[in-house]
């Protein structure tokens, strides 16, 4: 038997009034999957608990079989774990987002957050943005004072680690939830503890908005990365691990280091997929080939696919549903095709971690779809896969128990 966990990463949303008031799951062309919810289980659940944040780093841990509850203790842990870097005691790990705030002479506090992600900057612009923050006197400077360390990445997920750091007190908020808002309010918050985060943001605006790798982007008509956003804090953590828990191992396909980082925690393999950007231009052949080479390895695997959230905060409806249409017809089916082909059976959970609304282009924890198959049943309940679908299904109140049902448990 094999065990597929098929992730769309913020493909749920509310109805949409440019859609006929459907939602993107509901408007998109998406037969495969629909063909395993008339045979499997549409119900819907709470990966997201209301006392924590609504976004992937609660809901993936809660989806691979942690309460968040318990286990939560940041985002930016579990993406150090995937980049091999190890906290000491004393230790806190950062997100620390290239982003775009808009032009003007106005300070800082009064420009808006326009993206999230420096326009989904490339790999390569991504370093040399950051390289300029390093080999700057002054910002390397700043660093050193707050003993703090920048790790450098190619895309727009940079990761900072401040050693001997005391976050009481102090609040971050995540910029993807607050685009088009000013950043005066949004800024960390807590007195002279936060001031110092707040002082490398501007002193990185200062020094980046100007620099010739940021022009060059602002004249190749694209946005540009003309600042830094401090999120996402946490302290190390130790998750459970998944053999002991559901007695077999497996494999995470993902080219988002959160999903890495909880499953490299549990003790499943990283698989990393060349050409997957976590945006619409991943590569889906390549993720499809590792699905399935990993699952002659193994009996379970996790698939992510980061498009349909990315599309969203990008404020693109038409990039999200064709996310979403690419997932069934270069993923789901390819990879139920090549499983009955082989004789297989097996058995898939498909959901989407978190809402990510389109009409805020933020994340929502309200429950999501879950769609729950298995190749060697019909259950004879007909219907489709989506949010209304879900809403007349069961309810699964604790996201963190649904691997117990895929398992058969």
């Amino acid at each position: 038997m094999k065990y597929l966990l098929i992730i769309g990463d913020g493909m749920a949303d509310n109805p949409i009034p440019e859609l006929g008031n459907l939602t993107p799951l509901q408007k998109a062309h998406i037969p495969a999957i629909d063909r395993m919810a008339a045979r499997g289980i549409v119900g819907s659940t709470v990966n997201c608990p209301p006392s924590l944040p609504a976004g992937s780093e609660t809901a993936i841990l809660s989806i691979l079989g942690c309460d968040p509850r318990r286990y939560f203790t940041g985002r930016s842990p579990m993406e150090a774990a995937a980049a091999g870097i190890a906290l000491r005691p004393g230790d806190c790990a950062f997100r620390c987002n290239l982003v775009t705030f808009e032009d003007g002479e106005q300070p800082l506090e009064e420009k808006r957050i326009l993206s999230h992600s420096a326009g989904s900057i490339d790999g390569p612009t991504a370093l040399e943005t950051v390289d300029a923050l390093l080999d700057n006197p002054r910002f390397s400077a700043a660093l050193a004072e707050a003993r703090m360390e920048l790790y450098p990445f190619p895309a727009f997920r940079q990761l900072a680690v401040r050693h001997e750091c005391n976050l009481a007190g102090v609040r971050f908020t995540p910029p993807h939830d607050h685009l088009g808002e000013c950043c005066g309010p949004l800024f960390p918050a807590g007195g002279e503890k936060a001031a110092l985060y707040i002082r490398l943001m501007r002193l990185a605006h200062e020094i980046l908005d100007c620099h010739p790798v940021t022009k060059k982007r602002r004249a190749s008509g694209k946005l540009p990365a003309n600042g830094i956003w401090f999120w996402a804090e946490g302290t190390a953590v130790e998750l459970p691990s998944f053999r002991a828990q559901y007695g077999c191992s497996g494999a995470v396909v993902s080219a988002v280091p959160l999903c890495h980082g909880i499953g490299l925690l549990r003790g499943l393999e990283m698989v990393e997929v060349e050409g997957a950007t976590g945006e619409l231009d991943t590569n889906f052949q390549g993720k499809l080939e590792a699905v399935w080479e990993k699952l002659q390895e193994y009996d379970f695997v996790c698939l992510h696919l980061e498009a349909p959230d990315e599309c969203t905060h990008n404020g693109d409806l038409a990039g999200k549903l064709q996310a979403i249409e690419w997932l069934d017809s270069r993923l789901v089916s390819p990879l139920a095709e090549r499983l009955g082909a082989a004789g297989l059976d097996y058995r898939a959970l498909l959901l989407s971690d978190h809402k990510t609304l389109t009409a805020t282009r933020g994340h929502d924890g309200g429950p999501v779809p879950f769609l729950l198959y298995d190749s060697r049943r019909d259950t004879g309940r007909g219907g489709v896969y989506g949010e209304a679908a879900a809403e007349a299904g069961p309810f699964v109140e604790n996201g963190y128990t649904l691997l117990d049902m895929l398992f058969e448990r």
